[in-house]
């Protein structure tokens, strides 16, 4: 017997409408594109009638197998039609394949919370490892460059130098500048109470020099170097450079994660000093105008009132705030998916990283060197 293509026909019948198939309802004529989409648009037009509506009449299909039934037992929403007509041997097919046919998983309604928990930790775990191999890989490129320093990638350093201190020079001392405005001038109002006008050199001195000054540079970085230097690393992942790179035998940890943390562990120190002598100096603007102190009393009382150790502690937490975000900038960028959208949230992720971690490493800096400087 030839096969036929599968056919779906409504004819119009005395009680209401009836669904003749005919044809060869099986694998190989179900498997042809044609024939498949033909018929699946037949049954979504006859979506609408439900089983008990209408009649069903299956004695003109010459061969009906275990795909034909699978798919007419799904199309009826797995229950049998009231009005079906069809020989002994395609109700046998469809008994067997009711019997067999298992209802789709429940999705779990409990522990739904546990389980999200559980996925977080497991990514926090693999993220954790990552960048812990990639500090390991960076301490191995350290020793490589000291060994044999005239291969050293210095030009891609210089650049990351340039692009991360030079370029960020006025958004930093203008947001410095205005945060030692607004200090100083919150804090004048509250001095002024208490006749201790010349405390403000001690208040500002303490709390530019040793936290806000560093802090607010390493944000500023943070979310300005930081975000291009992953979306840098991530732009190579979407067109295949990094492939390229390994391909043609080029540590991507040499050329690309260890010019850029040489280069913001220089350039941090310089711009957490930099953004702290702009807000000193708006601090001693407003400082002038609120409370008549004078810009030579502020610079002849602040080295008295505030010890040298806060400066040098200032600049030990610039250089690891400095390394700490050009690592994470790196992670997140190497993590990216060969995609635009993986881009994005790497981009977001490393930012949201990189401030997160400078405020709770500043935090942990604040209690464990209390003793020093004050």
């Amino acid at each position: 017997m030839t096969d036929t293509a599968p056919e779906l026909t409504p004819q119009p019948s005395v009680d209401g409408q009836t669904l003749v198939l005919r044809g060869c309802w099986n694998a190989a004529q179900l498997a042809m594109p044609q024939n498949w989409q033909r018929i699946t648009q037949a049954l979504m037009q006859t979506a609408h009638m439900t089983p008990t509506c209408c009649a069903w009449d299956l004695r003109a299909v010459s061969r009906l197998d275990h795909t034909g039934a699978q798919l007419l037992w799904n199309h009826w929403g797995r229950q049998w039609p009231t009005r079906l007509q069809l020989s002994p041997h395609q109700r046998a097919m469809l008994e067997r394949v009711a019997r067999l046919t298992t209802p789709p998983p429940e999705r779990a309604s409990g522990h739904t919370l546990l389980l999200k928990f559980d996925q977080a930790l497991c990514r926090l775990q693999e993220s954790l490892t990552d960048l812990l191999r990639l500090v390991g890989q960076l301490a191995i490129d350290l020793v490589t460059l000291l060994r044999a320093p005239q291969r050293g990638p210095w030009r891609d350093v210089s650049g990351h130098l340039y692009h991360m201190g030079a370029t960020a020079l006025p958004i930093t001392a203008l947001v410095g500048f205005m945060i030692g405005i607004v200090l100083a001038y919150l804090m004048s109002r509250q001095l002024r109470q208490f006749g201790a006008d010349t405390f403000i050199v001690n208040i500002l001195g303490i709390a530019l020099i040793r936290e806000l000054g560093p802090m607010l540079a390493a944000i500023l970085i943070a979310g300005r170097s930081g975000s291009a230097m992953t979306a840098q690393i991530g732009v190579m992942r979407v067109t295949e450079e990094l492939d390229a790179m390994r391909v043609m035998g080029i540590a991507s940890g040499f050329r690309l994660v260890l010019p850029r943390t040489l280069a913001s562990a220089l350039v941090m120190p310089l711009i957490a000093v930099w953004t702290t002598a702009a807000a000193l100096l708006g601090g001693i603007l407003a400082a002038k105008l609120v409370l008549g102190v004078t810009p030579a009393y502020f610079f002849a009382t602040l080295p008295d009132v505030v010890p040298i150790g806060n400066l040098w502690l200032a600049l030990g937490k610039s250089v690891f705030f400095g390394v700490l975000i050009a690592l994470i900038a790196c992670h997140f960028g190497l993590r990216v998916k060969p995609n635009t959208d993986s881009l994005g949230q790497g981009t977001t992720a490393s930012v949201v990283t990189s401030i997160t971690l400078v405020l709770l490493v500043d935090a942990a800096a604040a209690v464990i060197f209390k003793n020093v400087g004050l």
